[in-house]
This record gives structure tokens, C-alpha cells and sequence, in this order.
């Protein structure tokens, strides 16, 4: 009888015994579905020997089934592709900077959902921003009671003028 024996960590049969590498999950949950699906184990106890829990068993069960053993690979969590920012509302978003610059990031936003793309405030500023897309600031002027740049009081005469 085929076992996984974790110590080790190796497969281990009547014969002699195969050893896995201890980060190799692939491995491990292949060795959980042979020993419940083959060899008479039963998905619960299997699931308990390999510390997975039934309701992993049974996934990993279909997801084998489905489409083999690369099934079993662990795969980034997560969604795979932005649900929100989509192609397409970036490039809408893109459109509306170079329509009118002056507008807001609100406002672009509102002008998005109004065509029935669900798009948030901050996911334009983070268009905008990915883009480089901001607004040019021009300096603002000096106060009236702030001494200038070049270092003269406000209602000093520049060099030269009678």
C-alpha cells in the first residue's frame, strides 16, 4: 500500500520508498488523492493525513479530473485581470483628459458612468496618474507683502530707473 509519510518526507510502498521535495505541493496532493481514490482511504481520512481539509480534497478531486495534474499547481490568489479598470475605461478616461484638460478627475468620472462604465473617483486619478496625464501648475505669485525673488522690497525702483 502506497503512504505519504511526512516525516521523511517521501512516498513510501511495500517495495521501498520514492522522496519529495518538502515544498512540493504537487506532489503531496496527488500522493492525498491516490491514496483516498485508489487505494481505499476515503476522501476523509485522506484529507486528514495530508492535513488538507474535505472540502480541499474535493476540489483538488475535480480539478484534477478537469485537466490533470497541472490543475494541482497553487496559483497567485486573486483576480487576474483589473474587473474595474478595464481597456476600455482607460482608454475613456485618456479620451476625456485630451477633450478637456481642465477637467476634474470627478468629472471625467461622472461623464464615464454616465455611459454605463462603473468607474470610481480614485480609479481615474490612478489612470491620470499611470498616464502622467495631471494638470500643468503654473507658480503662483508672490504675495504683496512678501519680499520678491530677486531680493528688493516691493516698492523698491529697479537699477537705473529715475
Amino acid at each position: 500500500m502506497l503512504r505519504f509519510d511526512p516525516q521523511q518526507p517521501a512516498l513510501v510502498g511495500p517495495s521501498g520508498s520514492l522522496a519529495v521535495s518538502p515544498d512540493d505541493e504537487v506532489t503531496r496532493k496527488l500522493a492525498m488523492l491516490i491514496a483516498g481514490e485508489c487505494l481505499g482511504l476515503g476522501p476523509v481520512q485522506a484529507a486528514q493525513a495530508f492535513a488538507y481539509s474535505k472540502q480541499r480534497y474535493f476540489q483538488l478531486r475535480d480539478a484534477f479530473s478537469q485537466h490533470g495534474a497541472s490543475a494541482l499547481v497553487n496559483q497567485k490568489p486573486g483576480p487576474t485581470r483589473p474587473y474595474r479598470r478595464t481597456d476600455e475605461a482607460v482608454r475613456q478616461v485618456v479620451r476625456h483628459r485630451f477633450l478637456d484638460p481642465e477637467a476634474s478627475a470627478d468629472v471625467i468620472a461622472q461623464k464615464i458612468r454616465q455611459t454605463g462604465l462603473p468607474l470610481s473617483t480614485r480609479s481615474v486619478e490612478r489612470v491620470i496618474e499611470q498616464f502622467g496625464l495631471q494638470k500643468k501648475t503654473l507658480p503662483l505669485p508672490a504675495a504683496s507683502g512678501a519680499p520678491r525673488a530677486s531680493g528688493r522690497h516691493p516698492g523698491a525702483q529697479p537699477p537705473g530707473a529715475l
